[in-house]
């Protein structure tokens, strides 16, 4: 085992920092490889809705969407399941989506007190500070079930549901070997947050880890930006022109587009298979080299912002700007309802009802989700919202008094009671419930858009579910006037997914990312005078060392080529050593000089198993190559005396 801290290790050869080298591949390397899949399956996994598509690898022009799933709800399209899931009182999986929905909602209300049922539960991974393979989740009952497993029975029911549809199409049974399976996420997730969707995806069984290659985690926004890229004017709406597009004009009534895009969805739905010709689109023809444009992708959870530059001939992207966004998606604006609720009814009433009545709160968020679908700009009349029967009557026995008398009192004057047991919204007090989270997104895309890298955008994507909500799109528009096209495409729910599967059959098409982060690791360099503060300085054996030093791997937002990698050279403190462990650290800030600087955190651990390699060398040297550029960090090494190769991985989980 090596000591803890490399940095620390009085002078300790445990790692020996070498000039930095970046390595590039050889271009022809960078040829995308012939791969044995059959067929590309990517999995969205969102916050709030799910879904699966494919293509064979043959016909890369089809891609497939899952089929319909049973169930659904008046008004809102069905073409991804909501991300909801059962498990048995013991624990054990029972459904997911539509199915886990509606068994709950049937149970007795007695018995459903026992079963756990979980929804919204993805952005526990990105609000989770220090996310571990332990970390908990809280179903709706209050008990705890362990977050990696629910992932888990997410992911293999997923891959059971898919196999299954593919077996029926080959006639006979599908081999899982045969998949290449792709798994979005959003690019504000830190790297734990995209290990741990790995581990769960091993968990499930989708891929095993002598085979990691055969998952790709993607990154919503460069999905959404591929697919994007294949776009023909017949399948979008495009905010930004005066003239009619489809025969209407889109500045008159922003919400008609939407619907005309919805009816044009709902027409071709039967058919299920999209076909993605092997052209760009014709917007995509109008950008030259060097131009830019922004994906803006609102999901339930979170909201993802990726600058994108053109290089051509092959029209293949680069990030020019590292992914901002926040925790800005939709399920804001349940945030805000139920703060409404708890502003008429009380807190304590609010949280009690959940916990004893839990499916019912479950229903009251359906008929609140289906009407808040119906907010526009220009809406007149009120909305109404059913309260569950078992809402009134609970709310009875806890108060002592009427729903309708805590609404008299409760000085909301903009919510009124409906004598057929609904809540009467005015259309403003709807539209207020999406001010604070539209508020973020505007903030964020003001801020964004002031950067120098982020002048002269073309055109701005809106994708994602809650890029449908007309409400956003003005905003948007507003805050923009007109320096930018915005375009959203007919489908914008499925957008990601189709460009999930079309990177997972190509995921060379993103050459440059941009480092979120300023990663490094902790070393011993020789001791220089008015450079080195002195209560650093370590002497050992008559030569004096600095500690601490922050050996650089790669800054933050510095532009990474794929394939490019940082080599690093590390010796083993003793010849018997049979691991090498080292800390990585990581900061916001572009340039760090020491570990101990304020904002560098340890994030990940990178271990060298060095067992089986030694050899009669006096100093062994383990070449470990690092890379940055794919959608997660890799690292390989080998041992240079042997040119074998040494067992490298990164641990961002076991913190």
């Amino acid at each position: 085992m090596a000591t803890p801290s490399p940095a620390k290790s009085m002078g300790d050869p445990g790692i020996t920092p070498l000039s930095p080298t970046h390595v590039l591949k050889d271009s022809e390397e960078n040829e995308p490889t012939r791969h044995p899949y059959v067929v590309v399956v990517a999995i969205d996994f969102g916050t709030t809705s799910s879904g699966y598509a494919y293509a064979f690898t043959k016909e890369p022009e089809c891609i497939h969407t899952m089929r319909r799933w049973e169930g659904g709800d008046p008004g809102v399209s069905n073409q991804k399941t909501p991300t909801t899931i059962l498990l048995t009182p013991d624990k054990k999986f029972h459904s997911f989506g539509y199915a886990a929905r509606d068994f709950y909602h049937d149970l007795d209300p007695t018995e459903s007190k026992q079963w756990l049922y979980l929804e919204k539960f993805k952005m526990k991974l990105h609000t989770t500070a220090n996310l571990s393979i332990d970390t908990d989740l809280h179903a709706a009952n209050g008990r705890k079930v362990k977050a990696l497993d629910i992932f888990a029975y997410a992911l293999a029911f997923f891959k059971e549901q898919a196999l299954k549809e593919l077996s029926d199409q080959a006639g006979a049974d599908f081999d899982n070997a045969d998949v290449r399976w792709v798994i979005t996420v959003p690019a504000i997730w830190k790297m734990p947050a995209k290990q741990f969707m790995r581990e769960a995806a091993y968990k499930a069984g989708l891929v095993s880890r002598d085979n990691p290659d055969q998952l790709i985690i993607a990154l919503e926004p460069e999905a959404a930006s591929i697919y994007c890229r294949k776009l023909r004017l017949h399948q979008m709406v495009d905010l930004g022109t005066k003239t009619a597009l489809n025969g209407y004009s889109p500045t008159e009534n922003i919400g008609v587009g939407m619907t005309q895009a919805k009816e044009h969805v709902r027409r071709n739905r039967q058919s299920r298979t999209f076909l993605v010709e092997n052209v760009i689109g014709e917007l995509w023809s109008e950008l030259t080299e060097g131009d830019r444009y922004v994906v803006v992708d609102c999901g339930g959870g979170t909201v993802d912002l990726t600058v994108h530059q053109i290089r051509l001939p092959e029209g293949h992207l680069k990030e020019l700007y590292k992914a901002s966004g926040g925790p800005y998606g939709s399920i804001g604006i349940d945030y805000e309802f139920e703060k409404l609720l708890c502003k008429i009814f009380g807190q304590d009433f609010i949280d009690q009802f959940k916990i004893k009545r839990p499916a019912a709160w479950v229903d009251l968020m359906i008929a609140f989700e289906s009407r808040k679908r119906a907010a526009t700009p220009d809406r007149s009349n009120p909305l109404n919202i059913n309260l569950p029967f078992s809402f009134i009557d609970y709310y009875k026995k806890f108060r002592g008094h009427s729903v309708e008398h805590a609404l008299r009192k409760s000085n909301v004057d903009f919510v009124k009671w409906s004598s057929q047991g609904m809540l009467r919204m005015s259309p403003d007090a709807m539209n207020a419930l999406f001010k604070p989270t539209i508020d973020h997104i505007i903030q964020h895309l003001t801020e964004l858009f002031e950067r120098p890298e982020v002048t002269d955008i073309k055109f701005l994507f809106l994708v994602g579910g809650f890029a449908e909500s007309p409400l956003l799109q003005q905003a948007v528009q507003k805050m923009l006037q007109g320096r930018s096209r915005i375009i959203i495409p007919h489908d914008v729910g499925l957008t990601i997914l189709k460009g999930a599967v079309l990177f997972g059959l190509d995921p060379s098409v993103i050459k440059v990312r941009r480092s979120p982060l300023t990663y490094g690791v902790g070393v011993l360099n020789r001791f220089v005078e008015g450079k080195h503060p002195p209560e650093k300085m370590l002497v050992k054996d008559g030569t004096r060392w600095c500690t601490d030093v922050f050996d650089t791997f790669i800054s933050a937002d510095q532009s990474v080529a794929l394939g490019e990698t940082v080599k690093r050279s590390y010796t083993p403190a003793k010849p018997s050593q049979q691991v090498i462990v080292i800390h990585v650290y990581c900061s916001e800030k572009e340039s760090v000089s020491f570990i101990s600087d304020p904002g560098v955190r340890k994030c990940g651990t990178l271990k060298l198993d060095v067992s089986g390699t030694e050899s009669p060398a006096t100093r062994r040297e383990i070449q470990t190559l690092m890379q940055f550029g794919d959608t997660e960090i890799r690292a390989m090494a080998i041992d240079v005396a042997t040119s074998r190769s040494v067992k490298a991985s990164i641990d961002f989980l076991s913190q």
